[in-house]
């Protein structure tokens, strides 16, 4: 399938859904979901890790626009951005974990590489 997965949402509720998925990776640095949510949200972090790697007002002011919660702006800022002052990319990895008991559905762990 070419362009973004719609996963059965709204454009509206998808967006927030990724807003929210992308600022829980960066407070947790790990979260568990479906391998589809996982696939669709991983470009969006390893965009917003490349501002944070810029680390000037307007890349912050960029990924403030994006993130729902200001501690964690300042977690990715300081201390995840220069983390990664290094690397070329490949900031996240997609770990399958198998089927959900409930429906199936494959799961996968959304994690910041180390």
């Amino acid at each position: 399938m070419v362009g973004q997965a719609k996963l059965g949402r709204t454009t509206g509720h998808r967006r927030a859904l990724f807003r929210n998925m992308v600022t829980s990776l960066f407070a947790r640095e790990r979260i568990e979901t479906t391998e589809a949510k996982a696939k669709e949200v991983q470009p969006i972090a390893e965009k917003l890790v490349t501002l944070a790697k810029r680390g000037d007002l307007h890349a912050r002011r960029q990924a403030a626009r994006y993130l729902t919660d200001e501690d964690v702006l300042k977690k990715l800022f300081d201390v995840i951005g220069p983390r990664y002052a290094d690397r070329a990319g490949g900031y996240t990895r997609i770990v399958r974990t198998g089927n959900r008991k409930g429906d199936a559905a494959p799961m996968a762990l959304l994690e910041l590489v180390h």
